[in-house]
C-alpha cells in the first residue's frame, strides 16, 4: 500500500478496534446490572440495550476491525505470518469475532426475548438468571481477549516466525544466525491449540444449545 492508504487503513483499524473495545466494556456493565439489579425495569432496559449495542455496534465493529486488521497486516511490512505477535493477535481477534457473533444471536437474543413484554416479577425468572450469568462471563472473557490483543499491538513481543525469517532471507539474501530461533516455540503451538479448542467448544456448545446459560 502507499503511505497515504496505509495510514488510512491504520486509522480505520484503530477506530473500529477502540469502538469494539468500548462497546464490549459497556456490554459488560449492562450485563452485570441486568444480573444484579432488583428493579424489573432496570433489568429489562439493560438487556434490551445490550441487544441493540450488540446488533448495531459490536457486530459491525468486530467485523470491520478484523477486516481492516487483515488488510493492514497483508499490505504492510509486518505481514500476517511473519511475526508471532501479529499472528496471535489475528487468532485472538478471529476467536473474539466468532464468539461474539454466536453470543449475540443466542444468549443476547434470548435475554432480550425473555424481557420484552415482561412485567413485574416475571422478568426475574430462573431461566433469565442463567442467561444473565452467561452474558457476564462471555462479555468479561471478550474484554480480556481484546485487552490482550491491544497489549500485543503496543509491545510487539516475541520476534519473527520461521516463515518470516525465510522471507527475510529471500528478500535480503542474509541468512539468519544459526543460534536464532527458526522453529515455532512450544508455547505458540500450545496457545494455538488452546485457542482452537476454545473456538470449537464455544461453537459446539452454542449450536447444540448447551451454553453457560443452558440455552
Amino acid at each position: 500500500m502507499t503511505p497515504r492508504l496505509r495510514k488510512f487503513v491504520l486509522t480505520a483499524h484503530i477506530t473500529f478496534s477502540v469502538g469494539w473495545l468500548g462497546a464490549v466494556a459497556s456490554f459488560l456493565v449492562l450485563s452485570i446490572a441486568g444480573l444484579t439489579s432488583q428493579d424489573a425495569e432496570v433489568v429489562r432496559s439493560a438487556y434490551l440495550a445490550m441487544n441493540l449495542i450488540g446488533l448495531f455496534i459490536i457486530v459491525p465493529m468486530s467485523l470491520a476491525a478484523l477486516a481492516t486488521g487483515l488488510v493492514q497486516a497483508l499490505g504492510s511490512q509486518w505481514g500476517l505470518l511473519r511475526h508471532y505477535w501479529v499472528l496471535v493477535k489475528f487468532l485472538l481477534a478471529t476467536f473474539a469475532t466468532i464468539a461474539l457473533l454466536l453470543h449475540q444471536f443466542t444468549a443476547v437474543a434470548e435475554a432480550a426475548k425473555l424481557v420484552s413484554g415482561a412485567a413485574g416479577g416475571t422478568v426475574r425468572s430462573t431461566e433469565l438468571g442463567r442467561v444473565g450469568i452467561q452474558l457476564v462471563a462471555d462479555s468479561g472473557l471478550a474484554l480480556l481477549v481484546l485487552l490482550t490483543a491491544t497489549t500485543l499491538a503496543v509491545y510487539k513481543p516475541w520476534g519473527m516466525t520461521r516463515y518470516g525469517l525465510r522471507k527475510q532471507h529471500d528478500n535480503t539474501g542474509v541468512r539468519p544466525d544459526r543460534g536464532s530461533t527458526t522453529s515455532t516455540p512450544r508455547w505458540v503451538k500450545v496457545f494455538g491449540i488452546i485457542v482452537l479448542v476454545l473456538v470449537l467448544l464455544f461453537v459446539i456448545l452454542h449450536l447444540t444449545g448447551r451454553g453457560l446459560g443452558g440455552h
